[in-house]
């Protein structure tokens, strides 16, 4: 079950939906990016991890043969009560084996599975869904927790599993039951903040570019940015690059981040804005207006270092990134 929420992380959905193609099935979140897909012609199974609560999204659900994850009471009594145009199919339960963020508590489960079993609206079976809050600490025991309440579940019930989010396909094998749920490391991405994706032998799919679109030259004392938050101390030459907070390119970064101009790294300086970057280009002296800059997505530039810097996770990075941000896509080894 390929996760393409977020419009795949930030990398375009329908393009990764028909990369993916070869998957049983994909998740989003929300119905409106369910509806998004089909509308566009995909026809996998599309599971909606973050459900719906009403009668008419249950109805639209139906509709388009989206697949809302069920893990309140409240959409079980819904479902007792309602008539959809088509029943549901590939179904899931969401149980909340220890996050504490959305599902059934594990007692409640068979009494849960009963009353859907009851429902004209459902049709086959129920899987069991859960995800671990901490499958990024590799080794944490209460992930073992975790897994513990779910394969019970597993025994008693005999239903099919989906647990392993990328974190847990990776270092967490016993979760790999009938379903796993990738997401940020079909993009090549780590979920974790002490490995990079290179070193766990993905690739990234995302190269983030952009361009110098001016070029020159300061005089020792001459301030950068809003707030003049960089100052040249030897005679510095700059460029400017056509990327910002605009973009998606955060803040955080200012006086702290590096790009690629003509294969050699070089600093951000100043203040990020809106609309554009400063970059100290004395050791880049070739470089030009016009030429690319690239600001995450190389063995050497990952976007997970750039989320360190940034005090973030490389899913914020990635996901950000705004409409204006044109998507490209390469073919072959890119």
């Amino acid at each position: 079950m390929s996760v393409i929420k977020a419009d795949a992380y930030g990398h375009g959905a329908i393009t990764a939906a028909e990369a993916l193609k070869e998957s049983d099935a994909f998740a989003v979140a929300r119905l409106k990016e369910g509806v998004f897909l089909r509308q566009k012609g995909v026809e996998h199974p599309i599971v909606l991890l973050e459900g719906v609560n009403t009668e008419q999204d249950f109805i639209t659900a139906s509709e388009y043969q989206l697949s809302p994850v069920i893990h309140l009471h409240s959409q079980i009594q819904l479902l007792q009560t309602l008539t959809l145009p088509k029943p549901l199919a590939f179904n899931w339960l969401m149980v909340d084996s220890g996050m504490h963020r959305l599902g059934i508590r594990p007692e409640q489960v068979e009494m849960a599975l009963t009353l859907l079993a009851e429902s004209s609206n459902i049709s086959g079976e129920v899987g069991l869904m859960s995800h671990f809050a901490n499958s990024d600490l590799d080794g944490d025991p209460r992930n073992q927790k975790q897994l513990a309440h779910m394969l019970a579940l597993k025994h008693k019930t005999s239903l099919p599993l989906c647990l392993a989010n990328s974190a847990a396909v990776i270092c967490l094998a016993e979760s790999h039951q009938q379903w796993v749920r990738p997401g940020l490391m079909l993009y090549g991405v780590s979920p974790f903040s002490d490995k990079s994706g290179t070193e766990l032998g993905l690739k990234p799919v995302m190269t983030l570019k952009t361009q110098l679109i001016a070029v020159y030259d300061l005089e020792v004392g001459d301030q950068v940015g809003y707030g003049g938050e960089w100052t040249a101390e030897v005679p510095t030459r700059i460029g400017v690059a056509s990327i910002g907070y605009g973009d998606g390119y955060s803040r955080h970064l200012s006086n702290k981040a590096e790009v690629i101009i003509r294969g050699i790294k070089a600093p951000v300086i100043g203040r990020v804005s809106m609309d554009t970057i400063c970059i100290n280009l004395n050791h880049v002296e070739q470089a030009e207006t016009g030429d690319d800059v690239i600001v995450w997505g190389t063995a050497n530039l990952a976007v997970e270092q750039l989320a360190t810097l940034a005090e973030t996770i490389p899913y914020e990075l990635v996901t950000v990134l705004c409409q204006r941000v044109n998507k490209e896509v390469i073919n072959g080894e890119s």
